[in-house]
C-alpha cells in the first residue's frame, strides 16, 4: 500500500489523500487478517496445517484479482479484506507447521525464514509499486492512468500461485499426524525429516516416544481445546503469546511501514518514494542475522534488546521533530496528508531519517523473526494451533486499530505520536524482562518443564534436552521403542 500512497494515480481515482479514509483503507486489511487468525485453528486442526496454508493460497488469489479490479473505495476495501482473511491464516499457521517439522536445533532458525521470506516480499512489492508509479508520466502526473495501482496488485497473485502448488511437495505435519492417530504416517514423515527415512533411527525413535507420551498425558486430562487454554498452566502462556505479538505492534514497526511515505515528506529529504525503499531493503538485509543466530542467542535477550534499542531511536526522533519543526503551512497540495514538516533544517531532517532507519533495522534483527517464533513453540500439541491464533488475532487486532487510527494521530499531534510508541517499547521491555523464559534448544513437548519449573523468567533454563537424554538410552540399549506395527519396513530395519 504505501508504494502507491505518493501517486496521483491512488489519490485521484480513490479521492484519498491521508486521514480517516486513508485509515480505513488501509485497516481492511488487518481487520479480515483478526477473522483469519480466528479462524484458522478450526481449519488446520480438521484438515491439516498443509491443506490451510492451501486454503489461505486460494483465498489470497480472489482478495488480489478484486483489489486489481477495483472501481472504487467499496470493492477496493473488500478486496483487502478478503485478503487480509488469508494473511490471518497463513500468518497463524505457517509459524505452526515450521515449528512442528523443524527439529529443536534448528526450530527458531526455520521459522524465522518466514519473516525473511515476508521480508522480501515486502521489498519486492514496494519495488514494484515504484516501477509501477512511473507509468504515464510518473507519480506527480496528475492525469496518471490506474495502472500504477493496478499492475502490482495483480501481481500479487503470483506468488500464491506457487504457494499453492508447492504445498502439495511438502510433507504433513507429524505431530498433527499423531494427533489423528496415523502413527504409520506421522513416524514415515519424522525418519524423512530426520534420519533420511531411517525409521530405527535413535533420534526418530525419541521423538516419536516423546510425541506419543505428550499426547497420551493430554488425552489423559480429557479436557476440551476451548476449555484447556483456560487452565492456568496454558492460559499464562496463551496471554504471554498474545502479549508479544501485541507488543510487536505497539513498538511503531508497521506504523512506519504502512505511513514511512509521510514520514519522508515531512523530512522534506531527497525523493520520498526512493528514501522509503532504503527501510525495506534494510527490513530484508538485517532480519538475516537473526536466521544465523537466533538458536545460538536464543529468543530473550533478542527481544529485550529490540525493545531497549527502539525506544531510544523513537525517543530521539520525536524530541528532533517536537524542537525543529513547524505545523505544515498546506501551500504544496502534493503536501496536505501530513501536518508537520522540518523546513530549513537538513542535519535535523537526516537525523530523523537515520532514526527510522535505525528502528527499522532493530525490529529486523530482534523482534521481527522472534514474535512469531516464540508462541509458535510454547504450547501443547492439543492447543497449539488455537493458542496460536489468538496470540496472532492479538498481533492483527492491534495492526488494524493503528493502521485506521495512525493518520488522524500523525495530523492531530504530530510528533508526539513517536513519544507514545517509545513508551510502549519501555513496558514492553519490563514485560519481556519478568515473564519471558527462554526456549532455546528445547523440544516443543519440553515447553511445559520450561513454564512450569517455579523458575523466574530472568534465571537460564538448565542446558541439555530431554530428548537428548532419551536418545542416548535407546542407543545404549536401556529403552526400547519401535515404530508403528503398521509402519512399512525400509532398508533400515534392523535385522
Amino acid at each position: 500500500m504505501s508504494g502507491v500512497l505518493g501517486t496521483y494515480a491512488y489519490v485521484n481515482y480513490f479521492g484519498v489523500n491521508g486521514g480517516i479514509r486513508q485509515g480505513s483503507i488501509t485497516c481492511a486489511m488487518p481487520a479480515g487478517s483478526l477473522f483469519g487468525a480466528l479462524t484458522s485453528s478450526f481449519i488446520a486442526d480438521k484438515f491439516s496445517r498443509k491443506t490451510a496454508i492451501q486454503i489461505a493460497a486460494v483465498i489470497w488469489i480472489i482478495g488480489s484479482t478484486v483489489q486489481a479490479s477495483a472501481n472504487g473505495i467499496p470493492l477496493l476495501v473488500v478486496g483487502r479484506v478478503v485478503a487480509g482473511l488469508s494473511v490471518g491464516i497463513a500468518s497463524t499457521i505457517v509459524p505452526v507447521y515450521q515449528a512442528e517439522i523443524a527439529p529443536k536445533e534448528i526450530r527458531g532458525r526455520v521459522v524465522a525464514l518466514q519473516q525473511w521470506s515476508i521480508t522480501w516480499g515486502i521489498l519486492i512489492q514496494y519495488f514494484i509499486q515504484y516501477a509501477s508509479s512511473f507509468v504515464d508520466g510518473g507519480p506527480s502526473n496528475p492525469s496518471q492512468s490506474t495502472a500504477a495501482f493496478r499492475i502490482p496488485w495483480a501481481l500479487q497473485t503470483i506468488p500464491a500461485v506457487i504457494l499453492f502448488v508447492g504445498m502439495y511437495f511438502l510433507p504433513y505435519s507429524p505431530r498433527w499426524l499423531a494427533a489423528q492417530d496415523r502413527w504409520e504416517e506421522s513416524i514415515k514423515v519424522l525418519a524423512d525429516l530426520h534420519a533420511s527415512g531411517d525409521m530405527y533411527h535413535s533420534k526418530v525413535l525419541a521423538q516419536y516416544q516423546e510425541i506419543e507420551e505428550a499426547l497420551c498425558f493430554e488425552r489423559e486430562v480429557a479436557a476440551s481445546t476451548l476449555k484447556a487454554l483456560t487452565e492456568p498452566r496454558i492460559f499464562k502462556r496463551v496471554i504471554l503469546g498474545m502479549s508479544i505479538q501485541m507488543w510487536s505492534q505497539l513498538c511503531g514497526m508497521n506504523v512506519m511501514m504502512y505511513y514511512i511515505i509521510y514520514v519522508m515528506q515531512g523530512a522534506e529529504v531527497g525523493n520520498p518514494l526512493l528514501l522509503a525503499s532504503i527501510q525495506y531493503v534494510l527490513n530484508v538485509t538485517l532480519t538475516f542475522p537473526a536466521i544465523l543466530f537466533i538458536d545460538k542467542w536464543g529468543r530473550r535477550p533478542l527481544l529485550l534488546v529490540g525493545a531497549f534499542g527502539m525506544m531510544v531511536f523513537l525517543f530521539t526522533s520525536g524530541a528532533l521533530q517536537g524542537a525543529y519543526g513547524r505545523p505544515n503551512p498546506r501551500t504544496d497540495h502534493r503536501l496536505d496528508a501530513i501536518s508537520w514538516f522540518l523546513p530549513g533544517h537538513p542535519a535535523v531532517s537526516k537525523a530523523i531519517v537515520a532514526c527510522s532507519y535505525l528502528t527499522v533495522s532493530t525490529f529486523a534483527i530482534t523482534w521481527g523473526p522472534t514474535s512469531w517464533t516464540y508462541p509458535s513453540e510454547i504450547f501443547p500439541s492439543k492447543v497449539r494451533a488455537k493458542a496460536v491464533s489468538l496470540a496472532t488475532a492479538s498481533n492483527w487486532a492491534f495492526n488494524c486499530a493503528l493502521a485506521f487510527a495512525t493518520p488522524p494521530l500523525i495530523w492531530k499531534i504530530n510528533w508526539k505520536i513517536y513519544m507514545i510508541f517509545a513508551a510502549f517499547n519501555a513496558v514492553a521491555f519490563v514485560h519481556m524482562f519478568v515473564a519471558m523464559p527462554e526456549t532455546k534448544n528445547k523440544t516443543l513437548e519440553e515447553m511445559d518443564e520450561v513454564f512450569e519449573s517455579g523458575r523466574p523468567a530472568w534465571r537460564p533454563v538448565p542446558k541439555g534436552s530431554r530428548l537428548d537424554d532419551l536418545q542416548q538410552d535407546i542407543e545404549d540399549g536401556n529403552v526400547k521403542v519401535r515404530p508403528p506395527a503398521n509402519a512399512t519396513p525400509n532398508e533400515h530395519e534392523p535385522k
